[in-house]
Formats: C-alpha cells, structure tokens, sequence
C-alpha cells in the first residue's frame, strides 16, 4: 500500500505529454497518478508503461511549462473509473465522465473501470433481432441486428454527422416493453460539432434516453482514448445491469486513431503502416468486441462506429483493420452527396453480414429478404447500364436495360433520398421498395417467391 501514498520526486524526462518517472515500486499498468507542480497546482495522469523501477506517465492536461526538477507524482493505485448511476440518461459528459451540462454531479451506485471486464466467448450469444434505424437504406437492405458491430465509412466533409445524429434519435427495438438506449460519444469534434449534436438531442427529445461523451478536438489526446471506453463502460452498465438494449454511435474513429498515433510517436515505438502503432488492430478490438449479446442477460450493445476514410481510401489501415472486426459497413459515397442526395448511401458495396439474422417472419416481415435481393439486383443491373451508356451512347442499350436505368434513378430518389428527420418503419421501407419492383415486368421479379408477388406487389391483378 505504500506505493499508493508515497510521492516521487524522480522525473528524469518530459517528452511530448508524456513524464519518465524513476526509482518507482509496486507500479501497475493504467494506474492514475497525480502530479503536483512547485506551485501546488495539480494535474492527472496515467502509467502507459512500466519497466523495472521506471514508469512511463502520460499528463492529461499536457506537459507544457512543466519541469522535471519541480514536479512530485503520487500513484493511486487505481485505473480510470467511471461513476454510473441510471441518472446518467438525459446527460451530457466530457471524455472523463464530468458533467458538462450545467446539471448537477451523478451520485453513483457504483465505479466502474472504463476497461471493462473480459468477456467468455463461451458466454456470447448470437446477434439477432430487429433494430430499425428508420432509414431505408440500412433497415431493408444493410440491417442493423442487435448484438452487431456495423460501421459506417464515410469522407472529410460528408454528412456523416448528420446521419449519426439521425440514427441516435430513431433508432428503437420493435418489441414493445423492451427498454431501449443510446449513447453517444464523439471524439475529436469541433465546438460547433458538438453544439450541434446536444442542440439536436434536445430538439427532438433524444437526449431523455441517451448519454453523451463530448470530447473537442482541442481536449488532451488521452482524453480522446479514453471517450469511448467511457462510453462502452456506460452501456455495459445499462445493457447487462439494467436490462436495456444499447446503441453505441462512436464518431468518429478515426480522430481516435489519430491520438494512439500521436501517443505511440511521442514513446517513441517503431511505426506500423502510415505511422499508426503495430497493435491498433488489438487496441481497436479492445473496443469492437464490447458489443454483443450474453447469454441469460435481457440487455444487449449494438455497436455503430462512424470513421472517416482519409482520401477516401478503403484501403486505408483505419477502416481496413475495422473491417476485419466487424460485421459489415456501411459506406457514404462523395458522388451520391454531389447529386443531393441524403443520405447518400452507397448500396452495392455496403454490407451487413448478419441481416439474415434479424429479417423475416416474426422480425421484420416475410417478404423482407426477397425484396431486398430483388432490389439489389435490379439497382445494380441500372447501374451497369448507366455505365454502358457512358461508354457507347443510350442508343446501345436495349429496351430492358433503358427500363432498369429508370428504376436504377428512381431507387435514388425515392428510396436512397429521404428526409433527415423522417423516420420510415420497415413496413414503409418495403412498400416503397415494391413501388419500385412495379416498375418492372412481372417477369424480371425472378428473386421474388410468387407468392409474395401474388401478396405485396402494388398491381395485384
């Protein structure tokens, strides 16, 4: 217990945010401290590292005007924590779990390590169920199932923070009774992101079942790392405590990534692709695989991170190591945003591994899964024909092709197109989306069950 109490005055180095701290004992790794300058004024930290009798600190409030000479660091023997309490929802937090909403302190029914417990993969179980975002594009063709981690990989400038906020007001979970949640945490924003996204909360009312982390691009890296362990600690509380189903929208991770960076160079580790450290794979695991579902708990976590591809690059490390972890994306195209569209949804290379397991009978509705092969089909049909014509004039195409061109344009505007603050049910989504099928020969719908056919189509004689 001494090393808890004990202060050291053995700073031998700053560099960047992070101090060197010698002749420690007793040190763990992600162990607060407190750093205490010649004038009595505090700052926090924690150990990044630990070697023999040397730590590796990193200051959250930065290490500018610091000297080694004047500093004294006690070690508290404690990771970061989290208070928890369901008054947390209605709330808005920095990237530490302070209120930042004028509101009063959270009296906690218990701290929580923002690192989480590990998880038996025996004890998961498998995602299913019905989430409904309210934007067609993700409902009918990319689905969204609780329990799953689907990204959605946009660009600089795309609106991306729109449809994050979007979906944080309507998504719900079908089955009445069941409690549902979201929290919210955005990394790296600006005061005008973050302005927007609490005013748009309380607009529509979204903010009375949500938690908000807020972390501005001008907050300490470290404060950055550790927004959305903050956040996934709350919802690990709500969804396996609590009994609620969780939607975690983590915007954006690419910002995230940014400071591991920042921190890995300033340690001085040899660099991986693009300068990001060897095991941003790990770290980034760390938080992907907090979503799931436990067998024997009610609640669950949905998991949404939203990242922008840097020069639109899929291949980039940040959203190609996030593709191997996750189930899916769901991909914001720059030619759709350029035509007006919102939300511009690019729906062929879009995915959703695990919409199998969420439509159908008893989830969404019968026909789902027949619409949505037929839709894929068709669009992509109109989409190779668009492309022909590019290349060798419309008068080469054949009077089948010039028909899925027009079905191809009418899915953009009816079915990609909608609203921002309209929220379509699965039922309205499939409705437009046999509006659609109509305009085709009855003989083209070959991926749709006559019965269904004979059922839902809009001309049913």
């Amino acid at each position: 217990m001494a090393a808890i109490t004990k202060e050291y005055r053995t700073v031998k180095q700053i560099v960047g945010p992070l101090i060197l701290v010698d002749g420690v004992e007793g040190i763990t790794y992600g162990e607060l401290t407190e750093i205490k300058e010649a004038d009595g004024a505090l700052r926090r930290g924690r150990v990044l590292e630990v070697s023999g009798n040397k730590a590796l600190v990193q200051v959250f409030e930065g290490t500018s005007g610091l000297s080694p000479r004047d500093l004294r660091v006690k070690f508290l023997g404690k990771g970061l924590e989290l208070a928890v309490s369901p008054d947390m929802l209605g709330r808005v937090f920095d990237g530490f779990g302070r209120p930042i909403d004028d509101g009063p302190a959270i009296i906690p029914e218990k701290w929580l390590n923002i690192n989480g417990n590990p998880m038996n993969p025996y004890a998961r179980d498998y995602p299913n169920e019905f989430i409904q975002t309210g934007i067609s594009t993700i409902d009918l063709l990319n689905t969204l199932v609780r329990g799953q981690k689907l990204p959605i990989f946009s660009g600089s400038g795309l609106p991306h923070s729109r449809l994050a906020a979007q979906i944080a007001r309507q998504a719900s979970v079908l089955k009445t009774g069941d409690r549902f949640a979201v929290i919210f945490a955005a990394m790296g924003i600006t005061f005008e992101e973050s302005e927007f996204f609490i005013a748009d909360f309380r607009r529509t009312g979204a903010l009375e079942r949500a938690v908000l982390f807020m972390n501005l691009a001008d907050d300490p890296p470290i404060e950055r790392i550790a927004v959305p362990r903050m956040a996934l600690t709350a919802a690990e509380y709500l969804a396996y405590e609590k009994d609620m189903h969780v939607l975690v929208i983590l915007t954006d991770l690419t910002n995230y990534c940014e400071a591991l960076r920042e921190i890995s160079a300033a340690r001085k580790e040899v660099p991986g692709r693009r300068g990001y450290p060897g095991y941003l794979y790990t770290d980034l695991s760390t938080l992907y695989e907090r979503a799931g579902r436990i067998k024997g708990k009610h609640g669950s976590i949905t998991q949404i991170p939203v990242l922008t591809m840097p020069e639109d690059d899929k291949t980039h490390p940040i959203p190609d190591l996030t593709g191997y972890i996750t189930e899916g994306q769901v991909i914001i195209s720059r030619s759709i945003h350029a035509q007006g569209i919102y939300p511009p949804v690019d729906v062929l290379p879009s995915l959703s591994r695990l919409k199998d397991k969420g439509i159908g009978d008893g989830k969404t509705r019968e026909d789902h899964a027949d619409v949505m092969n037929q839709l894929y089909a068709a669009y992509a049909r109109g989409k190779n024909a668009k492309e022909l014509a590019i290349v060798l004039g419309e008068s080469a195409l054949s009077e089948a092709d010039l028909l899925y061109v027009k079905f191809a344009d009418a899915f953009d505007a009816r079915f990609v197109a909608q609203g921002e603050d309209e929220n379509r049910t699965v039922e309205e989504s499939l409705r437009i989306g046999w509006e659609l099928l109509a305009l085709l020969p009855r003989a083209e719908l070959k991926r749709v069950r006559e019965k269904w056919v004979e059922k839902y189509h809009p001309d049913k004689a």
